[in-house]
């Protein structure tokens, strides 16, 4: 199979039909498997239970097998010291300390968990209702979640083995363990209070957000931008506009966002059943179901097989995520601008550190080439359109809204000056410059009749620094 240099390698939903296709090759075959174990990857990166339950089950294992093997090896207690268990034979002694391991462990977990979400709800009432999303998606507290979790595991599955009858047993290593573990959660709920203290602060929300969405964009566009920035890609003939009576429509079987397109698969796909297909709605846009999620040039090659293929190369759900969606990315980092900017907060400071971080999303974008909308297979036959979002499309969403807001704001208004000015700054492409000037101009267009004079005059200031900017590069 041609690919298209910088088209995306997605994750991959269950395929259906595949019974219907020719038999797949190893190398397609692996790369199936590739892109599932990326799917995987992702959930469990996500998963706010996946990876605390794991860490709980492995640690409930090792105080299982590890009271048990200190039952047959009993020269393994012999290596703790007196000084942390006197009593080596004393089977009541370790079930009190497992005991009240365990029982502590749970009321901290308890308290502790109760006080970071209400923590994370009045964050989301303060910033934005998405960020929940960054917030599930933390490392750190999973890992908290998890050996919390993991030494109470570990303690009650220990626990058994200490016992009076029929033969005394005390497993001194294993309550030494134990007793490591506790010391550990002790500092990790040190280390873990120090950590919520800097995630609800809004400089590390953003930052985070927008870390992310520079993740999502080296993924998806991992090739510089060429030096001539087309504004509109060549149509190849046969996927023309005006064909598109002639398509047959294949529609969503479910409601939902779409969330990420397997391009490699559909690509295959459509080559295998010799189509021409197009999709009718990018990554992040909300398709009903029955309504048409693309197009296929034949109708009597598409069976209910390759119709099942095609559509299980798409992950429709209920809420937008940041696999291949860049754009929600740049909307999070909106939302939170907005509502600092909004007469009832009026916090134009946390504004400002949005409109940095948008200028740091729109740099790395616009360095990169975009995505192939075109895929060829073989080389100079078109096999599947399909659209991303482009500079405009995510210069207005990151900009527009906040230029609208913030007429009457000069701080914001100066700051959005200013980011423009340095994404201009960073790009060579003279028509880019053009278009980050116009928006530019809208900004001082909206602000006039909204701010005194001297305000006026310190935005003229870095509108000119502007223009000369794009002047000088043509």
């Amino acid at each position: 199979m041609t690919r298209v240099a910088g088209s995306p390698m997605m994750a991959a939903t269950a395929i259906c039909g595949r019974e219907a296709l020719p038999r797949p090759s190893a190398p397609k075959r692996r790369r199936r498997l590739t892109v599932l174990f990326r799917a995987v990857l992702y959930a469990l990166r996500g998963g706010f239970l996946v990876r605390p339950l794991v860490i709980a089950l492995v640690l409930g294992a090792a105080g299982m097998m590890f009271s048990e093997a200190e039952e047959t090896v009993p020269a393994l207690g012999a290596w703790v010291p007196l000084v942390l268990f006197p009593s080596h034979a004393d089977p009541q002694v370790a079930q009190v300390i497992l005991s009240g391991i365990a029982t502590s462990i749970m009321t901290v977990v308890s308290i502790v968990f109760a006080i970071l979400l209400m923590t994370i709800t009045l964050a989301s009432m303060q910033f934005s209702p998405r960020i929940l999303v960054s917030f599930v998606r933390d490392r750190t507290t999973q890992w908290t979640l998890g050996i919390f979790l993991g030494t109470f595991s570990y303690c009650m599955a220990a626990l058994p083995a200490a016992r009076a009858l029929p033969v005394p047993f005390s497993p001194v290593a294993t309550v030494a363990g134990a007793m490591l573990l506790a010391l550990l959660c002790v500092g990790w709920l040190i280390f873990f209070i120090h950590h919520i203290s800097q995630a609800i602060s809004v400089n590390h929300i953003v930052d985070r957000i927008a870390g992310e969405t520079e993740r999502v964009i080296d993924e998806l566009m991992p090739y510089p931008r060429r030096p001539v920035w087309r504004a509109e890609a060549a149509v190849p003939r046969g996927l023309v506009p005006g064909a598109m009576a002639r398509r047959v429509p294949v529609a969503s079987p479910a409601s939902g966002y779409i969330r990420f397109v397997d391009t490699e698969r559909l690509l295959a796909v459509a080559k295998a059943a010799r189509l021409q297909v197009q999709v009718t709605r990018r990554v992040g846009h909300f398709v009903s179901e029955g309504v048409p999620l693309l197009t296929v040039s034949r109708g009597d090659r598409l069976d209910g097989a390759v119709q099942a293929a095609l559509l299980s190369t798409f992950d429709v759900g209920p809420a937008r995520t940041l696999q291949q969606d860049v754009e929600f990315g740049v909307i999070q980092i909106v939302d939170i601008a907005l509502r600092a900017i909004s007469p009832a907060v009026n916090d134009p400071s946390t504004a400002i550190t949005c409109l940095d971080q948008l200028g740091r999303i729109m740099i790395r974008w616009i360095g990169r080439e975009e995505p192939a909308g075109v895929l060829f297979d073989p080389p100079h036959v078109p096999r599947v359109t399909i659209p991303w979002i482009d500079v405009d499309g995510l210069l207005e969403t990151a900009f527009e809204q906040i230029r609208h807001y913030a007429q009457s704001d000069l701080p914001v208004s100066l700051r959005l000056l200013r980011t423009l000015q340095d994404i201009a700054v960073t790009t060579e492409d003279a028509e880019i410059r053009r278009r980050l000037l116009a928006r530019a101009d809208q900004v001082m267009v909206a602000c006039r009749g909204r701010l005194d004079e001297v305000a006026l005059r310190r935005l003229v200031d870095r509108l000119t620094n502007l223009h000369a900017i794009v002047e000088a590069g043509g």
